[in-house]
C-alpha cells in the first residue's frame, strides 16, 4: 500500500510537469490556430474582391463591345438610308466649364499677368512722382547723381558748390540745389528692393532734373547718344571731354566737394540732357528746361576745366 502511495507521489511532479508543458503547447497552439484561420479568412475575403472587379470589368468590356457593334450596325444603317436620323451617334458637346467668382478671377489675372505688371509700374511711377511733387521742397535745380557713390550722392557740399552757379529761378527769395542720388548698381535684386528702377525711370522720363552725374554702371542701361548732348560740339578743344561725357577725374571736383579722390572714383562724368518727347512731359517744355538749366552746367564745366 504505502509502496503504491509512494509510486504516486513520485509520479505526481512528473505529471504536474507535463501538464504545464501541454498548457503551455496548447496555447502556443491554439494562438497559431487562430492566425492561421484569420489568414485564411483575408484570403478569401481577398479572393471575392478580386472577383467582384474582375466581373465588374467583364462587364464593362461586354457593354463596350455592345455599344461598339450597335454603332457599326447604326453606321451601316445610315449608309444604306443617309436621310434617316441616327438615335445612337450624335456629336457630344461638353458642358460648359462652370467657374466660381475666385476661380474666374485668378484666370483673369494669369492671363494678364503682363498687362497688369506694366500697369502697376506706370502707376508707382506716377505716384512716385506726385508724391514728389507734393510733399519736396521745390528747389530751383535738381541735379541727378546716378551712381553707386555714397560719398557724392550725400555730400551737401554738391549742393553747395552747384548752387554757386545756379540763379533764383523760382523768385523765392533764396538759391536752392538738391541733388538727387539714386544709387544704380549691376545687381537687379538690389535695385528692385530699395525702388531704384522705379525712381530711375520717374526721373528720367520727366524734364525736372537736366544736369546728370553718373558712372559707369549707369552707361549700360543708357544710350547715351539718345540720352545726352554731345559735348564734343559744344567743348571740341576739353581734353576731358568723351563724345557725350565730361569726366571728373584728373579734376578738382572732388576737392570742390569735400571728399578725396579715391572716393570720387575714376568713372564718374558729368553730362547734360538732351530735349525729347517723353512719357511725363513733351519736347517743348524739357527744351525750356535746357534753356534754363544750360548756363549753369557750362558754368560748371568751364569751373572744372580751369
Amino acid at each position: 500500500m504505502k509502496k503504491q502511495e509512494n509510486s504516486k507521489k513520485a509520479s505526481a511532479p512528473e505529471n504536474q510537469e507535463d501538464g504545464k508543458i501541454h498548457i503551455t503547447d496548447s496555447v502556443f497552439k491554439t494562438a497559431k490556430e487562430m492566425q492561421l484561420q484569420r489568414m485564411a479568412e483575408m484570403e478569401e475575403q481577398q479572393r471575392k474582391l478580386q472577383q467582384q472587379a474582375e466581373l465588374r470589368e467583364k462587364k464593362k468590356r461586354e457593354e463596350y463591345d455592345r455599344r461598339i457593334l450597335e454603332e457599326k450596325k447604326e453606321l451601316l444603317r445610315m449608309k444604306q438610308n443617309p436621310e434617316q436620323e441616327s438615335t445612337l451617334i450624335h456629336e457630344e458637346t461638353p458642358e460648359p466649364i462652370k467657374l466660381t467668382p475666385w476661380k474666374k478671377f485668378t484666370n483673369f489675372i494669369y492671363h494678364s499677368k503682363w498687362w497688369l505688371g506694366m500697369g502697376i509700374f506706370v502707376a508707382a511711377c506716377a505716384v512716385f512722382l506726385i508724391h514728389n511733387l507734393v510733399t519736396k521742397e521745390r528747389p530751383d535745380l535738381v541735379v541727378l547723381v546716378l551712381a553707386e557713390n555714397d560719398y557724392v550722392g550725400n555730400s551737401e557740399e554738391l549742393e553747395h558748390y552747384i548752387e554757386s552757379f545756379t540763379e533764383d529761378f523760382n523768385d523765392n527769395g533764396e538759391v536752392l540745389v538738391s541733388a538727387y542720388y539714386i544709387p544704380y548698381s549691376d545687381n537687379a535684386q538690389q535695385n528692385y528692393a530699395t525702388g531704384v528702377d522705379t525712381k530711375l525711370t520717374a526721373e528720367l522720363q520727366s524734364a525736372e532734373s537736366m544736369i546728370v552725374i553718373g558712372g559707369e554702371k549707369i552707361t549700360k542701361i543708357l544710350i547715351p547718344e539718345a540720352a545726352f548732348v554731345n559735348l564734343e560740339e559744344l567743348y571740341p578743344d576739353n581734353p576731358h571731354v568723351d563724345k557725350t561725357f565730361f569726366y571728373l577725374k584728373d579734376t578738382d571736383f572732388a576737392e570742390k566737394i569735400g571728399i578725396t579722390e579715391s572716393a570720387a572714383g575714376d568713372d564718374l562724368f558729368i553730362s547734360f540732357r538732351k530735349p525729347q518727347h517723353l512719357l511725363y512731359t513733351d519736347e517743348e517744355e524739357m527744351q525750356k528746361m535746357y534753356d534754363r538749366d544750360f548756363p549753369v552746367f557750362d558754368k560748371l564745366i568751364k569751373d572744372l576745366s580751369e
